[in-house]
């Protein structure tokens, strides 16, 4: 017992690309913040349009979960290193962005279609607001999809080894974030909304 050598524990680092994507998480959080902070003061004004929330939306609630599980599924097969099914899961789950993204552009065109304007001179300012929100988080999902779709074409390659998890595992967590997001900011929008 003398004898043995006492080796202290190493706290384990956090990488570097890994911090820079909290920080840039980070950063959205406070922009989405900002946002719905001005949307509550903005309310309380007197002509604040009140419009039926696009029912859509909801249908494309359930998309986005579901993507956020098919991701989980593709870093997880991504680990193991079954090729074969990291590559179906994340191809669905490029399919599921997408589809998130039109049923949300449908969701608009449902409101232009109720004579609900979204910019411009006849457009209301809780109208707007919905626009603003919801298109910046359609944009940081369309940046999502951009990336899995990559590292969908990458799955394809014959050179692909399938040893860098830190990039899988980066996408998984910025698609996992913006699904939280638009749960945020769905029951913001459509409670306050």
């Amino acid at each position: 017992m003398e004898n043995e050598l006492i080796i202290p524990k190493v706290k384990e680092r956090i990488h570097p690309q890994k911090m820079y994507l909290w920080v840039g998480l980070g950063s959205i959080v406070m922009m989405f913040a900002g946002l719905t902070s001005a949307h509550i003061v903005k309310k309380g004004q007197a002509n604040w349009l009140e419009f039926d929330f696009p029912k859509v939306f909801f249908i494309s609630t359930l998309v986005i979960l579901l993507s956020s599980y098919t991701i989980q599924m593709a870093l997880k097969k991504y680990k193991e290193k079954n090729q074969e099914a990291y590559r179906s899961f994340i191809s669905i789950s490029s399919f599921l962005g997408l589809l998130f993204i039109a049923l949300q552009i449908r969701g608009f065109l449902d409101l232009n279609a109720s004579n609900v304007a979204l910019v411009g001179a006849k457009s209301n300012s809780a109208a707007s607001f919905l626009f603003v929100i919801v298109g910046l988080h359609l944009l940081h999902v369309l940046g999502g999809v951009i990336a899995l779709l990559i590292f969908r074409f990458k799955a394809k390659s014959v050179r692909n080894k399938m040893d860098n998890v830190l990039s899988v595992d980066l996408i998984s967590t910025y698609w996992h974030f913006v699904d939280i997001l638009w749960i945020y900011l769905l029951v913001f929008l459509y409670f306050l909304g």
